[in-house]
Parts: C-alpha cells; structure tokens; sequence
C-alpha cells in the first residue's frame, strides 16, 4: 500500500466517524467513497453491515469501477457501487464521493423545486447543484449513467425522493459540503414548518454571494483540519 493510499483511507474513516458523530447515519446503510490514489478506476468504500463508529481505515473495501472487490473483508452494498462507481467512472476530477439521506435532506429532495435561494448558507450551493429523478433503489447499472449526467460538471446532486450526494477533489471538500448542505436542508424545513411568508434572495444576490463564498477560500481549507482534530478527540481508533 502507497503512502498515499494510506493517508486516503485514514481521512475516509475520519469522515465515517465524522458523520456518525454528527447524527447523519442510518445505521449501516448509505455511504462515503474515495478514489485510490494515483488511479481512475478504483475507490475505497465502506464493508456492508458496519456500523460507522466501527470503520477504520484498515477494514476500507477496495473495489475497481466494474464491482469487483480487489481488496478487504465483507461485501459491499450493490447500491452503493452503482451510485459511487458512476460518479468515479465519469468525473475524474472527483476524488470523494458522499451519499447520506437524513431526515431534513429526504424532506427536501422532496420539494418540487428543490433547494431555495434563501440566505447565505443557501448561496454557497448557487448553481452547483444537480437534480436526478427517483427510480427506485439503485441497483440498475444502467442508472449509472444517468446519474453522470444528472450531475454533469456540478459538485453536488440531490436524488429526487431519496436524499443528497456531494463530491469533492479530496475527502475534506466533500465532506465539508455535504454539511453545509443538510445545514441548509434544515433551514428549509424549519423555515416552511412555520408556516409564515417569507423573502427569498433575488438571484442577482445569490450570484453574487455565492462568488464571494468562492473567493474567500477553498471548501475545507480550514474546516477539514479542524474536524479532523474532532475525529482524533471522539474516536482515535479510526487510524487503525
């Protein structure tokens, strides 16, 4: 194993604590993927029936794009290759790929418009996302394709009905995206659970809030260190 491929496990297996600690999970379902460094056709993922507090970076399954597993104990979940490995196959770009459906997020994949321009956390996610239609659970290969394209070049993507996927040059981008995305989920729900008329940013405003965002700085430039510290405080077993 590379250098390389051993700092990309030991980041995936933060990001799995991460989310467990952060309320995220349903149980050993959904799933967090990250390319083998140096190649376009392989990534680490999570072995089916663990639940996330128990992944390390040692027990990470190593599959190629085609399903078959090259490395690791376990199987893994059929749907998770299908989603993972569409994202991995079309958009080399991409090392990191997250897949999580939390309460506020199925909520929102929900909406008919999906996610509203309504204040800064809402901008960041301006006219960087996609919308893919339901087809039931994913086990189709043929789906496969169709998700590349519902993403397009976008770095983030909700599954109409079904929950969120983000995506990132690195386990931090991805990871910190996906945050700040339920973040906005439960704003959206908490703001329509009131019931009461309320004023949405002009899309002018968005634009322009959402440039800023991306001037400051690169996602998980700061954040990413600093969960990482989080994930050495609550569960220091995931470099194992």
């Amino acid at each position: 194993m590379t250098d390389e491929e051993r700092q990309q496990r030991i980041d995936l297996a933060a990001a799995y604590q991460l989310a467990e600690h952060f309320g995220w999970t349903m149980l050993v379902w959904n799933h967090i993927s990250a390319r083998v460094p140096g190649t376009e056709d392989q990534f680490l993922i999570n072995p089916l029936g663990l639940m996330y507090d128990e992944i390390t970076a040692s027990n990470l399954v190593k599959v190629d794009t085609k399903g078959e597993k090259l490395a690791g104990e376990g199987e893994t979940s059929p749907a998770g290759f299908v989603i993972h490995g569409a994202v991995h196959q079309a958009r080399h770009d991409i090392d990191c790929v997250m897949h999580m459906h939390t309460p506020e997020a199925v909520a929102l994949s929900c909406l008919k418009d999906g996610l509203p321009q309504l204040c800064g956390e809402t901008a960041y996610f301006h006219e960087d996302i996609g919308y893919h239609d339901y087809e039931g659970v994913s086990l189709d290969l043929d789906e496969q394709s169709r998700i590349a394209r519902s993403l397009g070049n976008k770095n983030n993507l909700i599954l109409k009905n079904h929950g969120l996927i983000t995506t990132g040059r690195s386990v931090g981008e991805a990871f910190v995206r996906m945050y700040w995305l339920i973040y906005c989920c439960r704003i959206v729900t908490s703001l329509y659970a009131m019931g009461r008329p309320f004023v949405p940013l002009s899309e002018a405003l968005a634009a322009k809030t959402a440039a800023q965002d991306e001037a400051e700085s690169a996602p998980s430039v700061f954040e990413w260190p600093a969960l990482l510290r989080r994930a050495e405080r609550i569960a220091p077993h995931f470099k194992d």
